[in-house]
């Protein structure tokens, strides 16, 4: 089937079939990298989108249940705000040591952030749960949530 899809603000097309996952949608029909193949039974979090702005397994949602509806990925968080401070944030504080998580990490906690736009520790703790780092970077992480939430919003022009 031939889908419609709005993804990071742009209309895209995927020919494909219905029972296929969003992220080899996303991966191999639409070229689109940044979202990592991680478990494929969405328990690792690596493959998180924003789906209508709130966080979905990409590996388990079928390209039926998407049509229509806003997706975002790893490479459409900077046009918000809070995806340049989460991204900025990871950056400045070195977050990363493999790095093959932290599309997903980010992308959760991009969610987070604009649930709780000041979380406690309790919060982003509770938030970033379903995110697995294999590298053990949990500490830089709930850092960098911490910072990007305490830097101010940049002024819209």
């Amino acid at each position: 089937m031939n889908y419609q899809l709005k993804i990071n603000g742009q209309i895209m097309q995927a020919d494909v079939a219905q029972d296929t996952p969003l992220l080899w949608v996303l991966r191999d029909t639409l070229k689109l990298k940044g979202t990592k193949f991680g478990c494929g039974v969405a328990q690792c979090g690596a493959c998180t989108v924003h789906l209508d702005g709130k966080p979905v397994r990409s590996c388990v949602t079928p390209i039926s249940a998407v049509a229509g509806r806003e997706i975002t990925t790893i490479e459409g968080i900077a046009a918000t705000d809070i995806g340049q401070r989460v991204q900025q944030a990871w950056k400045i504080l070195d977050v990363p040591q493999c790095g093959y998580c932290q599309a997903g990490q980010m992308m959760s906690a991009v969610s987070l952030l604009k649930q709780f736009p000041q979380p406690t520790a309790m919060q982003i703790a509770q938030g970033m749960k379903g995110n697995l780092c294999r590298c053990a970077t949990y500490h830089r992480i709930q850092q960098a949530i911490q910072h990007a939430a305490a830097t101010p919003t940049r002024e819209k022009s």
